[in-house]
């Protein structure tokens, strides 16, 4: 039987082993092109302000066993990492994007056809 442990470990490895396999988004502006990892800044600058943002606090994990944090633990006890979420139209035809920014840092883009 494995343990969680050496369950991480394979599936860190498989990771490593498959480096091409995730690949980060991108979001295409009239400015350029932004990407996981690109700041905020650089976003509004490339792609202007969102049609919609919203902002929460992100989920925290305990740390041993991945397990969520129940919200009213985390909110007493522990920062709130604040997460943005901006909505941006690409045009008829295209899917919405939706940029999560944390820290500052974008850290996804998903493409849906209603914001989620």
């Amino acid at each position: 039987m494995m343990t969680p442990r050496s369950l991480l470990l394979a599936a860190f490895t498989l990771t490593l082993a498959c480096p091409g396999s995730a690949q980060a988004e991108s979001l295409a502006c009239t400015s350029g092109t932004v990407s996981e990892g690109d700041s905020r800044l650089s976003l509004l600058y490339k792609c202007g302000p969102p049609v919609l943002s919203d902002t929460a606090c992100a989920q925290v994990y305990h740390s041993e066993t991945l397990n969520r944090v129940p919200d009213w633990v985390a909110n007493q006890w522990l920062p709130c990492q604040v997460t943005e979420r901006l909505l941006y139209e690409r045009g008829e035809g295209n899917l919405l994007a939706t940029v999560n920014v944390r820290l500052g840092i974008i850290r996804s883009i998903t493409y849906s056809r209603q914001p989620q």
